[in-house]
């Protein structure tokens, strides 16, 4: 934890890259705001309701293939972190750091990424869970390779991302999976999510999970790995790097000062419109399921499209528009998200209970059943905010 000095607080950054890291960090910290669970609700009192079976695909992962906007949580923490790291380095050149230094600093970095992932996915159980599929773990693996690739201009930025996602198809396609059902997978659930499906990208039977299989038991574990439940792999970091290093491209065309405000919001807007249509045809075309589980390249695709367009919004309002003073509460949130992250992660039934235990057993049911999933989320939520806050008035940035 660091007490930073004014020039290093937020408002001295890419205003609109602050207010988009803070969205996303108030929607994860505050669990989607409940509307997961209130939207299951609702769709078991309506079951022939195609509204509430699409707003309940928004807030919560899929199966399998298929995504929503839940699905763009983790795509969008990477998309940022490689937003950041453009201005991170120059920073850093500014203040007279060697190259050494700086891949130094890289590499601690990394090493303290995958080590918080590991924690995190231990966090609760009784013995040490060797799974490097945690947002952190996963921003970890992609940090060193992204970081090769500040400063190396647009067309090897674009070649390396394209690389990664190619590279990732190959791989799938040229293991082919296996035609039997995957360790956990019934034949019903096979039925009904893996229809259409080349056995490729099937769940817990594709070379990704055959790696993990392999790579996982060179971990001292008390029982063998068998399979990841959710069918999450470790390489997913290879296809999701093409995601950190659009964040790198995007971060040097918003800053650059020969590129008047208008034109830099058009090209966004157009690239992620592109990004998305294309990764909607492969999906679609069979040559690539979308599926954000094994983080497919058509997945990837879409993704970073919709990161794209996401950060295109953000800098239409808060950079263009000049619309600065509603971003507050976001920029709260994202100037301490790294804090923000890991008290979501290990607090909320605790300060869920604490609210239980001051104000009631019944608080978050005053609404009714329906409602309580919203109280219960928003008010841990809000809980969050405010330590943030008082860290944030009292100039406390949390740094890696």
């Amino acid at each position: 934890m660091t007490t930073a000095p004014e020039t290093n607080l937020p408002t001295d950054r890419l205003l609109s890259l602050d207010a988009y890291r803070g969205f996303i960090m108030i929607c994860l910290s505050w669990g989607g705001f409940g509307l997961g669970k209130f939207s299951e609700l609702k769709m078991q009192a309506h079951p022939a309701s195609g509204w509430w079976r699409f707003f309940h695909a928004q807030f919560d992962h899929g199966p399998w293939a298929g995504w929503g906007f839940w699905d763009l949580i983790m795509p969008a923490f990477l998309f940022m972190v490689g937003m950041a790291m453009p201005f991170s380095q120059t920073r850093r050149e500014r203040d007279g750091h060697s190259r050494g230094q700086i891949l130094r600093h890289t590499m601690i970095r990394t090493s303290v990424l995958i080590l918080l992932g590991l924690f995190l996915a231990s966090h609760s159980k009784p013995d040490a869970a060797w799974t490097l599929t945690n947002t952190l773990a996963q921003i970890g693996l992609c940090y060193p390779i992204a970081a090769l690739c500040v400063g190396r201009g647009l067309r090897t930025q674009a070649l390396v991302s394209a690389g990664a996602l190619a590279f990732t198809w190959l791989l799938f396609v040229g293991h082919g999976g296996s035609s039997q059902p995957g360790p956990g997978i019934t034949p019903e659930w096979a039925a009904a999510n893996h229809g259409g499906i080349s056995q490729a990208w099937w769940k817990c039977s594709n070379v990704a999970h055959a790696f993990d299989v392999w790579f996982l038991n060179l971990f001292p574990q008390n029982a063998p790995f068998v399979a990841n439940d959710g069918g999450y792999q470790t390489l997913n970091f290879i296809p999701s790097l093409a995601t950190m290093i659009a964040g790198i491209m995007c971060a040097d065309w918003v800053r650059s000062r020969e590129i008047d405000p208008p034109r830099k919001l058009r090209v966004l807007l157009i690239a992620g419109t592109a990004l998305v249509f294309l990764g909607e045809i492969i999906g679609h075309s069979g040559l690539c399921p979308i599926i954000k589980r094994i983080w497919t390249p058509s997945f990837g695709l879409v993704c970073t499209g919709m990161c794209v367009l996401m950060l295109g919004a953000f800098y239409w309002m808060v950079d263009v528009r000049g619309w600065k003073r509603w971003t507050f509460p976001l920029l709260v949130a994202g100037a301490n998200s790294i804090a923000l992250y890991l008290m979501s992660q290990l607090l909320k039934p605790w300060v869920g209970g604490l609210w239980q235990r001051y104000l009631g057993k019944e608080i978050f049911l005053s609404a009714g059943p329906e409602m309580e999933s919203v109280l219960r989320y928003s008010a841990i939520g809000f809980t969050f905010w405010l330590v943030v806050y008082w860290m944030y008035r009292n100039k406390y940035f949390v740094r890696i």
